[in-house]
């Protein structure tokens, strides 16, 4: 049982070391011993593992270390019929064309919502959106979304989170999801991030099961309240053809 344990460890160290590389190319050993809270010891066995199987690339000038083919590899085995990021990818490209701000697709992953496809504006003052980028449900026209059409359960244990903002008014933030619900979309101004605005529209699929939020976001003084709320039509009419093409 002890050498189960010990195996199981060590497999859930080397994944933490992988997405150590989450938001960045490049890293260090120093570096990533830090990021996983492991002694440089036992970063470096799991290193030339991971090395070994393909799954790491080290470079020999710089002694960095990125993600290797193997992941590659592996991705490209992800069923394209089964992932919203890849199906919807064109209708985010011609939303983004329409509407002329950055769009961006978010999924619910317990109490964060991470960002799972995004298509940058073409204009020259625009807002930089980072997929995979992980962020909390409590700020934001997505998270309004995600938590506003989830399950009853799913806003308890957003609403009894310990790592609830204190800055935050729960009843403000109810009152909030009600307007969501409401009116079928959310908008947020400099709510997460000083100077950005976003409207946000849920996205279900055939079941009608909530699959995502689809947003466009961008400069605040671009995108004023009252031009956001003209935009949420065409927004709820892509998530709707959207829809229509997920399982």
């Amino acid at each position: 049982m002890e050498d189960n344990k010990l195996t199981v460890r060590a497999v859930e160290r080397a994944l933490d070391i992988l997405l150590c590389f989450t938001d960045t190319p490049e890293l260090s050993l120093t570096e990533i011993a830090a990021r996983a809270g492991l002694h440089k010891s036992t970063v470096h066995r799991l290193l030339a593992s991971l090395e070994n199987k393909g799954f790491l690339l080290r470079n020999p000038s710089s002694e960095k270390y990125r993600l290797g083919f193997r992941l590659w590899e592996l991705s490209a085995n992800l069923s394209a019929s089964d992932d919203p990021e890849v199906v919807l990818l064109p209708e985010l490209e011609h939303l983004r064309d329409v509407l002329e701000e950055t769009v961006s697709l978010y999924v619910r992953d317990g109490l964060e919502r991470i960002r799972i496809q995004a298509v940058q504006s073409n204009q020259a003052i625009r807002r930089v959106a980072q997929v995979g980028a992980r962020l909390p449900l409590f700020v934001g026209a997505s998270s309004k979304v995600l938590v506003a059409f989830a399950e009853p359960e799913v806003q308890a244990q957003v609403l009894s989170s310990p790592t609830w903002p204190p800055s935050l008014d729960k009843a403000v933030f109810t009152a909030q999801l009600e307007e969501v619900r409401r009116q079928g979309y959310a908008t947020s101004v400099e709510e997460r991030e000083v100077g950005a605005a976003a409207v946000s529209v849920p996205v279900y699929n055939r079941s009608h099961r909530l699959v995502a939020a689809l947003a466009i976001s961008g400069p605040a003084n671009r995108l004023p309240l009252e031009k956001m709320r003209e935009q949420a039509p065409v927004l709820l009419e892509f998530a709707a053809r959207m829809g229509k093409m997920l399982k």
